[in-house]
């Protein structure tokens, strides 16, 4: 069998699968600790009482690692800027901002609807790369390795990309066609949906938010915090190796457990993050509520929306005027905890979570 034979071989379709090739005894020594630290980490979440600043913040660097894998790049300070100065961003950080977007609208949509379905990742993607081109029409795409030389051409026809995202949109959203674990599925699921490659462009991105969306969608987690970008940056040559050796040769084990060592080393990272988070925010809690007249819950929340602030996103947030969104932001970082600090660019002035910062920043 050639290598173009054998790669539309693994396109059967999903429901006729031999689940035994997933349940190897590696694979479910695996699956058991992945499922365990993912267990945790919803726990965890569950003990947060705003548990929507968690989507705003740790969406931020997964938008930037997701992004660093096609080769998007740029830096923390340029990507929390974004919002301080929205004229003033690089292509970048306006990759990055979209893939926020697109990330927050699938989580909406998944929430309204319960379902992953064709029309909803056609929707995330346009959000991402700001068309509505859909599903490739035209032939021509291949991917390349580094030397440039072709090693997979997806299908090709819209016809035939159509049918199997049909067949992908079932095993989603359809418990009968598999009795797999969850965490197996969705290793298959990205497999399958980066092979059919159905768009021109943003396939790759797309990918990763429909990982953290079945997840929810599975129950699994409450909300969309797990985010294997930074796993897969760096280990990305093995990412693309064992992509391509399931096309190839239907070398399952592998993936899947590249996908569950995935899971598992991303929650473990995540729940640091998570606690570090709730700490710093009950630490600013107390300290605001013991020092200042003016501390509120929506104050310490928007705080830890996103790690920079100015004076006119604290007077829309909580409802005050200018000149007391002043006052507040101004004492607090002037107070001998460093709460905040306060940075000038030109004429403009912001405020940097100093320990959000610190929290996101840290490999």
């Amino acid at each position: 069998m050639n290598i173009q034979a054998k790669q539309f071989a693994s396109m059967l379709e999903l429901s006729r699968l031999n689940e035994g090739l997933f349940e190897t005894l590696a694979v479910m020594k695996k699956l058991a600790s992945a499922n365990r630290a993912l267990a945790e980490l919803k726990g965890l979440v569950a003990t947060i009482p705003n548990q929507g600043i968690l989507i705003d913040t740790l969406s931020i660097q997964e938008a930037k690692d997701s992004s660093e894998i096609e080769s998007i790049v740029t830096t923390h300070d340029e990507l929390f800027q974004q919002n301080i100065f929205p004229d003033r961003q690089n292509p970048a950080a306006k990759e990055v901002k979209r893939y926020v977007a697109a990330l927050h609208l699938g989580y909406e949509l998944l929430v309204d609807t319960g379902l992953l379905t064709s029309n909803n990742i056609k929707q995330i993607q346009a959000e991402l790369e700001e068309n509505d081109a859909g599903f490739r029409t035209q032939s021509g795409t291949t991917l390349k390795n580094n030397f440039g030389e072709v090693v997979y051409t997806p299908p090709q026809s819209i016809h035939e990309i159509e049918q199997l995202m049909q067949d992908l949109e079932v095993f989603i959203n359809d418990p009968v066609t598999s009795s797999l674990d969850p965490l197996i599925k969705m290793a298959i699921i990205h497999h399958r949906f980066e092979t059919i490659h159905p768009f021109y462009d943003g396939n790759g991105r797309t990918g990763r938010i429909i990982n953290v969306l079945y997840l929810v969608q599975q129950n699994l987690l409450t909300i969309p915090v797990l985010y294997l970008s930074a796993y897969i940056n760096r280990n990305k040559q093995e990412y693309y190796r064992l992509l391509q050796s399931v096309r190839d040769d239907g070398n399952w084990e592998p993936w899947i457990l590249y996908i569950l060592d995935a899971v598992e080393n991303t929650a473990s990272i995540t729940i640091r993050k998570v606690m570090a988070i709730r700490d710093a925010m009950m630490q600013y809690k107390h300290h605001i509520r013991q020092r200042y007249n003016f501390y509120s819950q929506d104050l310490i929340n928007h705080l830890f929306k996103f790690p920079y602030t100015k004076i006119s996103f604290l007077e829309r947030d909580i409802g005050v005027s200018r000149i007391t969104a002043t006052k507040y932001l101004k004492e607090l970082s002037a107070d001998e905890k460093n709460l905040l600090q306060l940075t000038k660019k030109g004429r403009d002035i912001y405020f940097i979570n100093t320990a959000l910062y610190n929290i996101l920043v840290e490999n």
